[in-house]
């Protein structure tokens, strides 16, 4: 069988005793939207993360649309979106009618830089054309991002704080969890994520009862004290009962296991490749939930080389991301760029993510290791290899 570069057929065969009767639960009673397993999934999730309320909703972009909706975010308004991510974390304040400022990251952690943040709020002010609103700050590749930097910024300047914890669930800053830093925190469960569903899902985490209520009647058609009750308008994004079924067999052996394993896989991962190439960094007290492992090498040249060799030898590997958010196209006219962005265009070229889930056999993991290595060791001759 080829490497996966996510093995979600291996977790699928490791819980299919579980995860089968889940479905056919849920199709014997007939219930396919808003079932109880939703309730149930929204409770357990809440649980998991110590936040008082989680709204599921159809996946991770309208989670953010849901809470910039809330916070009636639109034209005139600045949102200060990091550079390196996907697409979505700037697309949705875009649809909002509001400007996506692109703040730059750390190379060390790919994650928002604070000081960049702290600049671009400042240029925004002096230029005058647009309030800053809101921070969307985004767990990038399993860590969360630099949450007590950040809310100190956003008390300073009076922000909110939007949590994009599409891949950081299950992360943590001492005892606390991804999900439960924002103002509001969202989620995704996109099959690869590290809690995925078998199509697309995602999730709302606030303490704030009020826009709770609000997520809630956004979520069905801004639904009032029924479903033909509509006291604003909103949009269509349920999580439906199959995945919340689905999702309800996975959290369990998320919580049980398969964290665990991950930063047991990223762990080998780091004691052997360390000494050949920079390998990503976790912050003193802070635990990733690997949803990328990616390591960085000296230019474009070199990492397309290597993905290739690796490809060649029957190893998956993935960039993410090829290009800066303030590089699409979309974005194109729309005076996003306010700071210097170098370190984001930089880690576009040099990052390349390996095979990494809980089921990464160590047989496995060692033969990646010993392909990079032996890559990389042939190029010495022709280029001094990066040293961390």
């Amino acid at each position: 069988i080829p490497m996966q570069f996510r093995d979600l057929k291996k977790q699928y065969q490791s819980l299919k005793k579980e995860i089968d009767p889940a479905i056919q639960q849920v199709l014997t009673t007939g219930n396919f939207i808003s079932g109880i397993q939703v309730t149930e999934l929204e409770e357990q999730l809440s649980a998991y993360v110590g936040v008082k309320h989680c709204i599921t909703c159809g996946n991770g972009t309208d989670a953010l649309t849901l809470a910039l909706m809330v916070w009636n975010i639109g034209p005139g308004d600045a949102v200060f979106v990091p550079d390196f991510t996907f697409f979505a974390s700037g697309e949705t304040p875009a649809y909002e009618g509001a400007v996506p400022i692109f703040v730059d990251v750390e190379e060390d952690t790919f994650n928002m830089s604070p000081s960049s943040l702290e600049e671009a709020i400042w240029q925004v002010k002096r230029e005058g054309k647009l309030i800053p609103r809101v921070i969307i700050a985004v767990d990038l590749f399993g860590q969360p991002a630099d949450y007590p930097e950040i809310r100190r910024i956003a008390e300073k300047y009076g922000l909110l704080i939007l949590e994009d914890g599409a891949q950081g669930f299950g992360g943590r800053i001492g005892e606390r969890k991804a999900c439960s830093f924002g103002d509001i925190s969202t989620t995704s469960f996109f099959p690869a994520k590290p809690l995925g569903c078998y199509g697309d899902g995602g999730a709302i985490f606030t303490d704030n009862d009020e826009w709770a209520a609000l997520l809630r009647s956004y979520r069905i058609h801004g639904k009032g004290a029924d479903k033909y009750d509509n006291v604003r308008i909103g949009m269509n994004s349920r999580l439906d009962t199959l995945q919340a079924a689905i999702l309800q067999v996975k959290l369990k052996a998320f919580e049980e296991y398969e964290l665990a394993d991950v930063n047991l896989a990223a762990r080998r991962y780091t004691e052997g490749l360390h000494k050949t190439v920079k390998t990503p960094a976790v912050r003193e007290g802070f635990y990733s939930s690997w949803a990328q492992y990616s390591i960085l090498l000296k230019g474009k040249e070199e990492r397309d080389r290597l993905q290739a060799y690796l490809k060649e030898k029957g190893i998956p590997s993935m960039v993410y991301y090829p290009r800066p958010m303030s590089m699409q196209g979309a974005f194109a006219g729309m005076d996003c760029v306010k700071v210097d962005l170098s370190v984001a265009v930089d880690l576009c070229q040099r990052v390349l993510a390996l095979p990494m889930h809980p089921y990464l056999t160590a047989e496995d993991q060692e033969e990646v290791i010993r392909f990079v290595d032996a890559f990389i060791r042939k190029d010495d001759s022709v280029n001094p290899i990066f040293k961390q």
